[in-house]
């Protein structure tokens, strides 16, 4: 990408005096291109085309009606909000979706461990409590900034079998939803592993210790597990289900906040993993169980398979938004969408449009409105480096002339259909997952994303060994399926032997002036792109502090389905902006907590600031 840096930076806490200096840069008026023509579709050798405006409306509300149903969101009354509190600290800080592995992440700094092992132990914690989101049978992807600012990521992202293939599931999609078909290898311990041997501190085992005590003695059922036990997509299954109904209903109901929820098997295959080391869980008797299990019920995964898997290093990649150093990762996570959305923004200089309203403006909006259609339309040409080679692409996507190029087809009085935005393809999509972001005292940081994918992944828990299974195989694109817009599915993004799917996932860390800022990231599937960005914008652009800009209500858009939605509680006059400008704008309740962003913000006075998201109950640690 474009090695040119732009000379001013934001700074919380200096904001006015930082903003000053961006205020001089006003909108260039750049020469047009003809983006309006229609883009022909390189599979199918024809031009993608849409149907009515009305009818276009209602099948993309049905698509992000079904898309929130798949993830167990319903009609119900939501709960009353939860209040996260700012966690202010001097020496780390832990930002995680659930309190105790907050605590857990940061009692392993206080015994003199670091940002990565307090990461691993934490993690831990996350699949062993919020089991329904991720843990050891899932994947995921750990960026990690060095005490020295040097970058690496970690990709330890699920694999498709070596006997897959991209037709498997096209008879029936829902294979790949649940059962042993939709499983792709484990790579979390793998991940960590490789994260501990090149970073950590404190010995292997004692990362495990406090997850294997809370598996074996017990811990009170928090708010939100409780909340998504009781959804009814989940509830009948669970107390019906003898393989899970030990556990998460034994009384008959599923358990209720307060309960006290036991996993005696999965605490004895930490133990296990802990004093034997990773190969216990991909050679040894784990995954042996495992490979039993799957096998037996019609499933592809080998032995060889667990075996040969690799956790992956992998270069990050690099930008600037107003001075400021943005580093994410490359696919296949979705970092390119993040950055080629805020290049283009950096082009609006958004501090001027906090200086003369104090909030987002309705044309402010409108422009990351549309800025984030151009960014998800590029996605569709994203899958596995191992698989795609088309790197040239990627590079043009996050570059300052490539943003350029965009804003100059940005109208500000309205938006226009998908075809505009020029989507080769259609991505499937992609769910559940966990975020925490840890710091230490000599600026080590991790931002780690984990997950399962759908809400308890493969619904296969594995009765001796306890390890609940992901449905990664549902994140890869199926042959011949268009979705509601004509679009053909990515063939990008196709099954293919050990191949791994593309993620939404968008691990990121931001240094000023060579210095550590902020680590940040998101759960919620399609949505971590926004939920990342709108923490980052609010944060830098708009003056908020971390908690805040977490806090606030947030727009989602992907293209398709071409909507725009926004969290109630966003101001209505933003509502009427983007209508007024042709968007078809939904409002959903805040309380359903479809995304979430855990941050760990360094202030200019050394102060450290941590925020969790209130909207799955989240409460970040720091000492």
């Amino acid at each position: 990408m474009s090695d040119r840096k732009p000379s001013s930076a934001l700074e919380q806490g200096d904001l006015n005096e930082d903003r000053r200096r961006l205020l001089d840069g006003q909108d260039a008026d750049d020469e047009l291109v003809n983006w309006s023509k229609p883009k022909q579709s390189a599979s199918k050798g024809r031009w993608i085309g849409f149907g009515a405006v009305a009818v276009l409306a209602v099948a993309a509300t049905l698509v992000s009606l079904l898309a929130l149903n798949k993830l167990g969101y319903t009609d119900e009354k939501p709960p009353d909000r939860f209040v996260s509190p700012l966690i202010v600290a001097k020496e780390g800080a832990v930002a995680a979706d659930v309190i105790d592995c907050s605590e857990i992440g940061v009692d392993i700094l206080k015994d003199g461990g670091n940002a990565v092992d307090s990461a691993i132990a934490t993690a831990i914690c996350i699949g062993t409590i919020q089991m329904y989101s991720a843990g050891i049978g899932g994947g995921g992807f750990m960026l990690i900034r060095t005490a020295n600012g040097t970058y690496e990521m970690i990709d330890f992202r699920e694999s498709a079998p070596a006997a897959a293939n991209e037709t498997m599931f096209v008879k029936d999609p829902t294979l790949a939803q649940t059962g042993s078909l939709s499983v792709g290898v484990p790579g979390e311990i793998r991940g960590f592993q490789v994260a501990h041997e090149r970073h950590g501190k404190l010995p292997w085992k004692r990362l495990f210790e406090p997850s294997i005590r809370l598996a074996r003695y017990g811990w009170p059922v928090g708010a939100e597990l409780a909340r998504r036990l009781s959804l009814p997509i989940l509830k009948e299954w669970l107390e019906s289900d003898p393989e899970w109904n030990y556990i998460f209903a034994p009384n008959g109901t599923v358990l209720k906040q307060g309960d006290i929820l036991k996993r005696d098997n999965l605490a004895d295959t930490l133990e296990l993993i802990a004093n034997e080391g990773p190969d216990a869980f991909y050679k040894g008797r784990i995954a042996e169980e495992l490979i039993e299990q799957i096998q037996a019920e019609g499933g592809i995964l080998t032995m060889e398979d667990f075996a040969s898997y690799e956790a992956i290093i992998r270069e990050p990649l690099y930008g600037y938004y107003h001075g400021r150093k943005v580093v994410t990762g490359g696919v296949p996570t979705s970092g390119h969408v993040l950055l080629s959305v805020l290049n283009i923004l950096e082009r609006y200089n958004l501090p001027l449009d906090a200086a003369a309203h104090g909030r987002w403006s309705g044309l402010a909006m409108h422009r990351y409105a549309e800025a984030l259609k151009f960014g998800y339309a590029f996605r569709t040409e994203m899958g596995d480096p191992g698989f795609v080679h088309n790197e040239e692409r990627l590079e043009q996507i996050i570059t300052k002339e490539w943003a350029d190029l965009v804003r100059a087809n940005i109208t500000d009085n309205q938006t226009h259909e998908p075809d505009y935005y020029r989507p080769v393809f259609d991505n499937a999509e992609s769910h559940g997952t966990t975020h925490l972001s840890t710091l230490d005292s000599d600026d080590m940081a991790v931002s780690l994303t984990s997950t399962v994918n759908l809400l308890f992944g493969a619904r296969m828990m594995n009765r001796k060994n306890g390890v609940i299974l992901n449905d990664e195989m549902d994140d890869f694109s199926i042959p011949g399926i268009p979705n509601a817009f004509e679009l053909p599915p990515s063939e990008f993004n196709y099954v293919a032997p050990r191949k791994r799917p593309l993620s939404s996932s968008v691990p990121t860390i931001i240094e000023r002036d060579g210095k550590f800022e902020m680590v940040l990231g998101a759960s919620g599937g399609s949505r971590i792109i926004t939920a990342t960005l709108a923490a980052i914008l609010n944060t830098l652009d708009y003056g908020m502090n971390i908690l805040e800009a977490i806090d606030a209500p947030r727009l989602h858009h992907q293209l398709i389905p071409n909507v725009a939605q926004f969290e109630s509680g966003i101001d209505p006059a933003l509502v009427v902006a983007l209508e007024s400008r042709g968007h078809n704008v939904t409002v959903f309740d805040i309380n359903r907590g479809v995304s979430e962003v855990q941050a760990v913000l360094r202030m200019s006075n050394g102060t450290i600031n941590a925020a969790s998201d209130w909207r799955k109950h989240g409460v970040a640690a720091g000492y």
